[in-house]
């Protein structure tokens, strides 16, 4: 019996465990398999193929029994998830339902999850944009937070690495808020589009910009990216059904199927993450307990380093659960800060409006992306009585009006075969940064459990007096913007939506310089346990305003990088 365990363990360790398959998990498995490394990826939800596993990707509008919204009963069991912008018939099944998981709302709070190989990779909005110095020396600047153990030079060539693999459309801007990358041919911007930012530029001593939204679509250098078995960008407008051509960056399409294709990869689907054991005598984590999500059997499995990537606010979780005689408040938890200092991003606030110009022209075609207003609010100095900022998007089209109504007939047939295009219509929609405060936190339910019987996740995070001055500054500054610019029938709007839509929740378990004030160190690195990295949204110190998702590679990039170095 003592060889059959001796064998079993044996079966059961790997060089590196990660927890998570999503964006940043997929990350950590490709560089770790792709240096050698045995790794075990646990993701909790179904296996879910690159190509083969998206049901609906090339279905025809008629082909959907409800058109692609979803049935009123549908909505009334999931009243969070059914908020979501992407949650309709042909994505549905990528999105975790209310009832099967549920968490404790002591302040309103929209959790949207993906439990899937790939994660919420499968749906994200692909949007990438480096941080700056501007964002990395904020809260030290500002006196918020705690200042960012690292600058943008640390991040610099891993952005340039992940870049590079992703694929990454964008044009080169020359602006020090928002860094340059390793790009692909850029998106165009339509001729309204084109006219706002020349407009901004003159009006604004070029202080306010308008460029291509940067986002990770394959727009060139096609050869390198079909080794990955990846193709160009179809601009089909349908990336949350999942892009059979990897088109669009995915776990599922490109970091998965490079460390598989390793030989070096385990992936186990089904496996909830219950814990991360932890070594007494040697003082450090020896691995991980699961539960099996069908069977509710458990098992460990065990690895000198454990990523944790399960996204930000399960990270959080599975952190606070891991309690042992060392850490009785959670893995690294010394300073009582675990699960505290949670931010996000603010996306209430939205403005629109129309153009009576390039009447004479219309847009063709779709395209996967928008123009962008990178941030121009207390960047080069304080000028508000807010801290921080927002950057926001810019869209212009034309809307086709195809008149149906009363006709009959040839006159029926006639005005849909002929439509009549409408406006210009112009819309902007807010990303604000938010402050990362003590209050608002998440920790484990003291009566409620899941159904494998951990402890549901509490959440009590709200908005605050800064993130309301914000939401007035920008309908404020946008009005004017599109008021100089010769905009009409201008309105804005506040959604006051509870936080959680942005699904840009970050912080918890924060990187720092300090231990009293931090829980991770530069490497990501628990400081009270060096061999657990943090490298999901989890670690961020504060949010800025860019879409956290390529920040969140470049960093597990560079955190693989360090455990290799210290494994060896």
């Amino acid at each position: 019996m003592a060889n059959l365990n001796i064998d079993s363990v044996k079966q059961r360790t790997f060089d590196a465990i990660v927890i998570g398959s999503g964006i940043s998990g997929g990350w950590a498995a490709k560089e770790f398999t792709e240096k050698g490394y045995k790794t075990l990826v646990l993701e909790r939800g179904r296996d879910v193929k690159h190509v083969v596993d998206y049901p609906t990707t090339n279905k025809m509008p008629w082909e959907f029994p409800h058109r692609n919204t979803i049935p009123e009963n549908i909505q009334k069991d999931n009243p969070v998830v059914s908020k979501c912008y992407a949650f309709k018939e042909d994505a549905q099944h990528f999105f975790v339902k209310d009832k099967e998981h549920p968490y404790v709302q002591e302040k309103p709070f929209d959790w949207i999850r993906g439990y899937q190989t790939g994660g919420k990779s499968l749906l994200w909005a692909r949007q990438v944009q480096r941080w700056s110095n501007f964002d990395f020396e904020g809260p030290a600047r500002d006196g918020f937070a705690v200042d960012w153990p690292i600058r943008y030079e640390d991040l610099a060539p891993w952005y340039s690495y992940v870049e590079k693999f992703a694929g990454v459309s964008g044009n080169k801007d020359g602006l020090p808020e928002l860094p340059d990358g390793e790009f692909l041919p850029p998106m165009e911007l339509s001729c309204v589009e084109q006219y706002f930012k020349d407009f901004l530029a003159e009006k604004y001593n070029k202080q306010r910009h308008v460029i291509i939204a940067r986002c990770a679509h394959i727009t060139g250098n096609e050869e390198y990216y079909a080794q990955q078995q990846r193709v160009k960008c179809q601009s089909r407008n349908l990336c949350q059904r999942g892009c059979p051509f990897g088109g669009y960056f995915s776990s599922n399409a490109s970091t998965i199927p490079a460390a598989m294709r390793t030989g070096n990869l385990t992936l186990k689907n089904d496996s909830v993450v219950h814990s991360i054991l932890y070594d007494e005598e040697k003082q450090q984590a020896k691995g991980v307990l699961v539960i099996d999500a069908k069977t509710k059997e458990s098992i460990e499995y065990y690895a000198p380093v454990v990523f944790v990537n399960a996204a930000a606010l399960n990270t959080n979780l599975i952190l606070l659960n891991s309690k042992s005689d060392r850490f009785p408040n959670g893995l690294g938890n010394d300073n009582g800060l675990l699960g505290k200092f949670v931010a996000f991003h603010n996306y209430r606030a939205r403005i629109t409006g129309q153009y009576e110009g390039f009447m004479d022209k219309a847009t063709f075609g779709r395209r996967p992306t928008s123009g962008y207003i990178p941030r121009f609010r207390n960047v080069f100095k304080q000028e508000t009585d807010f801290l921080r900022g927002y950057a926001s998007g810019f869209n212009a089209g034309r809307s086709i009006d195809m008149d149906s109504e009363g006709l009959l007939g040839d006159d029926l047939k006639n005005n849909l075969l002929n439509p009549k295009y409408g406006p210009w219509r112009v819309g902007s929609h807010m990303m604000g940064e938010t402050i990362p405060k003590e209050d608002n936190y998440v920790a484990l339910d003291g009566t409620q459990v899941d159904e494998w019987g951990i402890p549901q996740l509490k959440i009590s995070i709200d908005y605050d007096d800064n993130d309301e001055k914000m939401i007035a500054d920008f309908h404020e500054q946008l009005t004017e913007m599109y008021t100089q610019a010769g905009f009409t029938n201008i309105k804005t709007y506040d959604s006051k939506q509870a936080p959680g839509l942005d699904i840009h929740e970050m912080g918890g378990v924060r990187m720092g310089k300090d231990p009293k004030t931090s829980l991770l160190d530069k490497w990501n690195r628990l400081h009270a346990c060096k061999n657990v990295y943090v490298t999901d949204g989890a670690c961020m110190t504060s949010t800025s305003t860019q879409n956290p998702s390529l920040t969140y590679m470049a960093l597990t990039a560079r955190a693989v990088d360090h455990a290799i170095k210290q494994l060896s």
